[in-house]
């Protein structure tokens, strides 16, 4: 875990906090003082500002079904922030971010292991959106075409999506199922192929789903759902 991630599931800051306190010096790891970058690999004593820090015993786990409009981030002074539209039983980090055009499934805890192992490259896990699009100007409604092109994998930059499953429910709606998370992607992927995505939700991550869960509301998992999602991310794919 970077030193910076831990110093937020610690709760002592923000990532932005947590980079300046780093770079003023106030933060050490077994007596020397920090650097930023830096990895731990959870068996040091970090002191950050003349107090340790330490890693919550009682890991939360609580899914949101966000609406449009929401930023996923944990910045008390932006008013669109997910930290000042919502109740959390304890201090939580979204984990898989989605934009804020976006709306959909969340999952926010303080586990974390389970969050980098969430957001590392060496544990698949699908996440699966419904899309609505738009043609740009000239280009028909999706078909057989665009289901392949996007199933097989889209060039972004200079990297190319992972293939994915796409099922068509409509002349221009979709759903995806990816095992990749690139910076808005699936708004990317489509634009590349010439639509514009004017409603994206997430429903699913891995066991986790919106079923039962109206707009703007969170609940706790059960133990039953916590637990087959960490022995999921159990061991890399």
């Amino acid at each position: 875990m970077r030193l910076t991630q831990f110093l937020v599931h610690a709760g002592i800051c923000s990532r932005r906090a947590a980079i300046k306190m780093i770079a003023d010096g106030l933060v050490s790891i077994n007596g020397q003082v920090a650097v930023h970058p830096a990895t731990l690999n959870g068996n040091e004593e970090i002191i950050a500002d003349g107090k340790k820090a330490m890693l919550p015993a009682q890991c939360c786990y609580v899914i949101y079904n966000k609406p449009v409009g929401i930023d996923c981030n944990c910045v008390a002074d932006n008013p669109h922030s997910i930290v000042n539209h919502v109740t959390l039983p304890t201090r939580l980090f979204p984990v898989g971010r989605i934009d804020k055009d976006s709306h959909g499934l969340m999952l926010l805890t303080n586990d974390g292991v389970l969050c980098q192992r969430l957001l590392s490259p060496n544990y698949s896990h699908p996440k699966t959106y419904l899309v609505t699009v738009k043609p740009h100007y000239q280009q028909p409604d999706i078909g057989d075409d665009f289901q392949q092109k996007m199933s097989q994998g889209v060039q972004l930059d200079n990297v190319l999506t992972l293939p994915c499953t796409l099922t068509l429910l409509g002349k221009n709606r979709f759903k995806i199922t990816l095992t990749q998370g690139l910076n808005r992607q699936i708004r990317r992927m489509s634009r590349s192929l010439g639509y514009k995505v004017i409603d994206l939700q997430r429903i699913s991550i891995m066991n986790l789903s919106l079923e039962g869960l109206a707009l703007n509301q969170l609940r706790e998992l059960t133990n039953e759902e916590a637990h087959e999602l960490k022995i999921s991310l159990a061991r890399p794919q």
